[in-house]
């Protein structure tokens, strides 16, 4: 079964389209970025998500205690991370968590105790999409999601291409979207 996350929203209105468009997941960037949100602005804005829908915090290389911090000041039900770090900062969080690979980038999947993997474009969070097709070879032991340069125009595609591999999520993000996500 395909589900639906939507990445770096950070506004009320971007939250309440998303929920209405039926995500599972929402999340919130707390790395530096453009779409990066506060922790009092992230437990404001997640508020407005009902139980269903699923709270992910979005980190780069972040230390326990900013995990930690986030998840007991916003509520956060997974856990996303991005880039080089210690893996033992996943262990024994009580949220799931799910390990960033940039395809393109890293040269093999990492060895990880993350739940759940995101493939993504070998920049994230550049809008860029990436070769599909060098993921068809690898044998999957876990769920994944799928980023990087998602669209109205790609992501059913995307759906159909990596449903057939093994049935990942797919991970759609941007806030500026929101007539987009509702035509989803």
């Amino acid at each position: 079964m395909t589900k639906v996350k939507i990445c770096g929203l950070s506004t009320p209105e971007a939250v309440q389209t998303a929920v209405e468009a039926g995500a599972d997941y929402i999340g919130f960037v707390f790395a530096p970025s453009k779409r990066q949100v506060t922790l009092e602005q992230a437990r404001q804005l997640a508020t407005g998500i009902p139980k269903g829908v699923q709270k992910v915090g979005v980190f780069v290389s972040p230390q326990r205690e900013e995990v930690e911090q986030a998840c007991q000041v916003v509520g956060l039900d997974l856990i996303q991370v991005h880039g080089p770090m210690d893996e033992t900062i996943l262990q024994d969080l009580p949220q799931q968590t799910i390990r960033a690979v940039q395809v393109g980038k890293d040269a093999a999947l990492p060895e990880t105790g993350a739940d759940y993997l995101l493939f993504d474009a070998p920049v994230a969070g550049s809008g860029q999409t990436f070769n599909w097709q060098e993921l068809e070879t690898q044998n999957f032991t876990k769920p994944f999601f799928i980023a990087g340069g998602l669209t109205v125009d790609n992501v059913a595609d995307a759906i159909r291409f990596f449903s057939s591999l093994c049935g990942g999520c797919i991970q759609w993000g941007r806030d500026k979207w929101n007539k987009k996500i509702k035509k989803r």
